[in-house]
């Protein structure tokens, strides 16, 4: 390679083979060839259809790429121009469009983007030309990641299947099924089918090493299909005790049925969304500090989902305690009127809350993609769950919450200021469900009934584990998540979500005080 050539931009190689011929072109195009910058598939796009021209003779010669009608930018520069003179249309000779179209195919094959490097692998090893199978070979060596030189290598094998000789065929089986590749499957299977109808030689030893290879990678896939269920069984049931552990404090600790439970998750979201809004007003979307603004909106989600608890225990609620009804009937009107009060001020169409990046994207682990915003769901829903059993557990609240639960006149008569107890704790399970407002904004809508959606579940969630147990409010979600997540790919969405209730109503039946049954101030009152 010359060394010269090596040290200019791909841009100034670029038109060194647009204004040059024989075996200075030639020698751009090599040098071409080992990269990966997208100017170069825009340049040879653009040449094809006639936009590249020329302005101005010998040295001060201008190479220059048509935007539009009159417009033009300096492919030398990238700066936009509007030229003085008539720029000539130069156009490339079939042969050199050819070659050029070869190098735009294997484009991505040298980018410096490690995913569109596998990609472009995958998606060439895929195809099985055997006009690629060359470059391919000669790149996996090249390769310093080891997950991307496993892909190149996977490439490799694929194309082998139907491009390589017999002994390097039942190779790439041996090795595809050692590595348990599941879209080299069917190829595998499509070998094997020709193979036997062109009576190949050695048929015995690649049917033998096919068989192998095809259980490896069957039974790998059945692991990952069950481990791919535990996962999101996993995801589902932390939503659902994200959403329910509020809930399980206001009806399961205080005996109160919160039906506007659900906008306080809203309340959540839309904060989400006001504090989004914000960053991207004083730093931008492209910019670092957007991608503080979820960790700045979870606290903010809690403090204002929790106020407006703490307004609406003092308002209502609390003259509410021992009218279950009346209180289910007054908090549904409550429901019915933050719903409107949230399409009067954010409109009714849902809003959109972005992903920060270090929340976009997934981690592969064997075979099975973990997306980020799942992962740190779980994680999060189990910090609430050992926050919220340390607050119960180790503190004074705790202790009041507790003692008013159990007997509210006798805890009042001993001193624990009740009043106060009910509105922090009714203001707390409040926060609870904003926070899950604010999570649920990253993996779904936000819009004025997002929480309807999982009111029933949430009430759901809470009588199985047991009325005011929070333990059973954990395992319950759990226990949820996971059998509709296990019979939705085997019954489908909905006659999963109907054997879900069915199992549930069943097992209430057999247990009607749920996993674990506690006794509730109401028994007392």
């Amino acid at each position: 390679m010359d060394q010269r050539l090596s040290k200019l931009s791909t841009r100034a190689l670029l038109i060194q083979v647009i204004l040059s011929t024989g075996e200075s072109q030639t020698a751009a195009i090599d040098v071409i060839r080992e990269r990966g910058e997208p100017i170069i598939s825009e340049v040879v796009e653009a040449w094809r259809i006639g936009r590249i021209s020329t302005l101005g003779e010998g040295e001060e010669v201008q190479v220059l790429i048509q935007v539009s009608e009159g417009q033009y930018e300096d492919l030398l520069t990238g700066s936009a121009l509007t030229p003085s003179g008539e720029p000539k249309i130069n156009r490339a000779t079939r042969s050199l469009r050819k070659v050029l179209k070869r190098i735009v195919d294997l484009l991505d094959l040298k980018s410096p983007d490690m995913s569109k490097r596998i990609a472009a692998a995958e998606k060439l090893g895929l195809s099985q030309n055997e006009e690629y199978l060359p470059e391919l070979r000669e790149l996996v060596p090249k390769q310093s990641d080891k997950k991307v030189k496993a892909a190149f290598q996977e490439a490799v094998w694929i194309s082998e299947l139907k491009n390589g000789r017999i002994d390097e065929k039942i190779s790439a089986v041996t090795s595809l099924g050692e590595v348990k590749s599941y879209p080299a499957r069917d190829f595998i299977e499509a070998l094997l089918k020709e193979s036997r109808e062109a009576k190949v030689e050695r048929l015995d030893e690649l049917e033998a090493v096919a068989e192998i290879a095809l259980k490896k990678i069957d039974d790998h896939q059945k692991l990952v299909e069950v481990a791919s269920t535990l996962v999101r069984g996993l995801s589902t049931g932390s939503v659902l005790l994200l959403v329910s552990y509020g809930l399980a404090i206001t009806f399961g600790q205080m005996g109160v049925i919160n039906m506007a439970h659900g906008e306080f998750i809203a309340i959540g979201g839309y904060t989400t969304y006001v504090v989004q809004n914000f960053f991207v007003g004083v730093f931008g979307v492209e910019s670092a500090g957007f991608g503080w603004y979820f960790i700045a909106a979870l606290p903010a989600a809690f403090v204002v989902s929790a106020l407006c608890g703490a307004i609406l225990e003092k308002g209502l609620i609390q003259f509410l305690y021992k009218r279950p009804l009346e209180s289910l009937l007054a908090t549904w009107g409550v429901s019915m009127v933050l719903q409107q009060v949230f399409r009067l001020w954010f409109g009714a169409a849902n809003v959109a809350v972005a992903s920060p990046e270090w929340l976009s994207g997934s981690y592969e682990l064997a075979g099975i993609s973990l997306s980020y915003n799942r992962i740190s769901l779980i994680v999060f829903a189990l910090i609430v769950v050992l926050v919220t059993w340390l607050l119960l557990a180790k503190t004074n609240w705790g202790l009041h919450v507790r003692a008013t639960m159990q007997n509210r006149q006798m805890s009042s008569c001993l001193g624990v200021p009740s009043s106060r107890v009910n509105m922090l704790t009714f203001a707390f399970g409040s926060g609870l469900a904003g926070l899950a407002g604010a999570f649920l904004s990253q993996i779904g809508n936000v819009g004025p009934s997002m929480g309807q959606t999982y009111i029933v579940d949430s009430f759901m969630v809470v009588v199985v584990g047991g009325v005011g147990n929070l333990l059973g409010a954990a395992l319950s979600s759990m226990g949820i998540g996971m059998l509709d997540q296990g019979l939705q790919p085997v019954l489908g969405p909905v006659m999963g979500k109907i054997t879900v209730l069915f199992g549930i109503i069943l097992f209430l039946q057999f247990k009607p005080g749920g996993l674990f049954a506690a006794r509730s101030r109401s028994l007392d009152d």
